[in-house]
Order: C-alpha cells, then structure tokens, then sequence
C-alpha cells in the first residue's frame, strides 16, 4: 500500500515597514527614560537582534491588523506557488494574540483572504502554535480528505509593548524582557498531496509536538495576576480597568525559568535521537527558532555532542535581521532558507521550536524532493 505524503510547495513572508534597528525601537514604542534605556540595552546585548520589523508608523501607531500581515504572507505563499486562495481546501492559522476576542483568527484571516468554501484551525498558543497548524493541515492532507491547504502564522505584539501599557504598572525585568525581544511579522506555506512539478519541494517526514505543562508553572504570561490561576486572578474576573492598573496586559516572562526550557528543549532532541526519529548520521540542516544568541549556542552544543560532524553552515537562523516574531518565526526562517538556495535533493531539515509559555516543543522532519518535471521538460 503507497503512504500518503504531503509536501511543502509554497512558501510566502510578510514584514512590516522598514526594518528598525535597535537605536530607533524607542521611537516607536516608548520608553527612553534611563532606566528603561538600560535594561533595553542589556537585553539587546544578550540576545543578539540587530533590526527587527513593527506594524507602527515612526509615532507609534499601528499602520495594519494582524490578520492584515496574515493575508499578506498567505498571498506571497500562494504566488510562490503559483495558485490562487480558490485553490486551497484548508487553511490553519497559528498566532498568539489575534486581533479581535471573537471570532477566531482563522475565520478573519480567510474573510480577508476569499478564496471559497475551506476548513478552517485557529491555533492559538505561543511560538510552537504554528508547528500545530502545520501538523493538522499536513495530517488532512495525508488523509486525502484535502489536495492542497495552507499554513500561516502571524505576530503583531507591538501593540501591547507599547509605553501606555506600561505607564503606572509594575514592570520589572519580566516585563522588559519580551517589550525588547519581540516583534512583527507573517509566515505562511502551501501543502500538497504531491511535489512541486518544476522546483523542489519538502516532503514533511514526521511533526512531533509535546507539552511539559504538566511539571512546569507557567512561564510566559498575560491575563494573570500571577504564574498559577485562580478565581479573580484573572483579567475576565475584574473590571478592565483593574485588569490594567494590576498589569494583566503586559506580556511577562519568568526569565528564571529560561535555562530550564532549553535543557527542558535539549531532552526532547535527545529522547527524538534515541527512539530514532532523528537520525543524526543523515541529519543536512537545522532551522531552530529561539528567542536569543545564548539559547543558540546552549542549543548547538548539545547538537554537537551527538552530530559531531554537524557546523555551523548546516545552521540556519535570521533572528540578528529580523528579530523574533513567535510562532512566525520558524515560517520566516524556512522561508528565507529556502531562498538561499542551500537545499539540495535528499537532504534532510530538522525544524526545531521551543515555547516558553507553560514548556511545549515541536519538531519537524524534511526531506527535499527533487521535481517531479524539471524546469524546461515539455508537459
């Protein structure tokens, strides 16, 4: 019996406005007091990012929606592709904060998008929501139930890093931590039952997700007064404007925890190698989305010591030029890859994507594929 198979054929970013290096981030989201101005700078220093992308004009206002970048980056993908949004029988969407409350982000993405009738996955969550969407589109397409569906994954923080939301709010360091590392951003793939006929494509291996919520407080957090719930702790149980003066709406994170989610991260690599998912003698590229410089180099020594052959021109990251936009990030990342011309027939990609907010990973295994009719074959 053939196994299903369901490919990466497609694939499409958005940024936003031009890119913003780190001496104009306070012009567009505030905060140029001196103590503001040095954790900012500690922060840079640590992670790396050298200019990053915002949805907000040189005063600070936002210049498009977040389901605006979505459709942005989906129409990049379906051009790369292409095809048009009428071909698509599904479309999952992954973000972390959309827009409106109601109705979900995948509902808005394709009322903007059009495209036709299509099923339809809002997945919501932090960075590895966008692993999840690509999991239930590639899962619908090896089913048969869909030829062709695509992914996109979306993030317009700024908005809530801006200096009004911090304004008379306790903001410590778990505060400022994520106002200097996130930005904007969209990135989106087509899947299909087959490859791409001229050019190569990235047959998806295997998509393996988990959750660590179980042995782990929350460690990225809005909405709460604190890291655990509880009847009022939270911003639906008070008035909004309780919810604000007691920082609800400030996107926190517990830097404490860090170094614990990237052995935490580390593990779920190991136990992937052990079981023999991930084979580390054919193991071409990785793509890992990580949040700083200090994450990369823990991450790439615990690489090493089981692919020692493994260097650093197999591994590829552009969060130094544009900056870390959550569940899009690994999307973008891919996508510029692909770009590069780096890939080659038979190789493997190894996506790899923590998530800080209550401990999940999700990983991902590519092989490329060669076309099905090479370019310049008659049909």
């Amino acid at each position: 019996m053939t196994t299903a198979r369901a490919y990466l054929t497609g694939f499409g970013r958005y940024l936003p406005g031009p890119p913003v290096d780190n001496d104009g981030m306070a012009a567009r989201l505030g905060g140029d007091d001196a103590v503001t101005a040095r954790i900012r700078g500690s922060i840079l220093a640590s992670n790396g990012i050298r200019q990053r992308h915002y949805a907000l004009d040189e005063q600070g206002e936002p210049t498009e929606l977040n389901e605006e970048l979505a459709v942005k980056a989906l129409d990049a993908a379906l051009d790369d592709r292409g095809i048009q949004a009428s071909d698509l029988r599904m479309l999952a969407t992954a973000t972390t904060m959309g827009d409106v409350l109601v109705p979900g982000f995948a509902n808005m993405v394709h009322g903007r998008l059009g495209g036709g009738p299509m099923q339809l996955l809002s997945a919501s969550g932090v960075c590895a929501s966008s692993m999840a969407a690509l999991d239930a589109v590639v899962s619908k397409v090896r089913l048969g139930d869909h030829p062709r569906g695509a992914v996109v994954a979306s993030e317009l923080p700024s908005r809530s890093l801006r200096q009004r939301r911090y304004e008379g709010v306790r903001a410590g360091m778990d505060a400022h931590f994520l106002r200097w590392m996130l930005s904007d951003g969209a990135g989106a793939v087509v899947v299909e039952f087959q490859p791409h006929p001229t050019r190569l494509s990235f047959r998806v291996d295997w998509i393996r997700q988990v959750s660590l919520a179980h042995d782990h407080a929350v460690c990225m957090r809005a909405g709460m007064s604190g890291d655990e719930t509880h009847v009022g702790g939270t911003w639906q149980d008070v008035a909004l404007a309780d919810a604000q003066a007691a920082g609800m709406f400030v996107l926190r994170q517990d830097v404490g925890m860090l170094d614990d989610l990237a052995q935490a991260g580390i593990a779920q690599f190991e136990e992937l190698v052990d079981i023999g998912l991930v084979d580390v003698r054919h193991l071409d590229h990785v793509i890992c989305h990580y949040s700083t410089n200090v994450f990369r180099d823990v991450a790439f020594d615990a690489l090493r010591r089981r692919i020692p052959s493994l260097d650093t021109d197999r591994w590829f990251s552009n969060l130094e030029t544009r900056g870390n936009t959550g569940s899009a990030s690994i999307f973008i990342a891919l996508e510029e890859a692909v770009r590069t011309g780096r890939f080659q027939p038979g190789e493997t990609v190894l996506l790899a994507v923590p998530e800080s907010g209550r401990f999940s990973f999700a990983f991902a295994q590519l092989t490329v594929v060669a076309p099905t009719r090479p370019q310049g074959a008659s049909s």
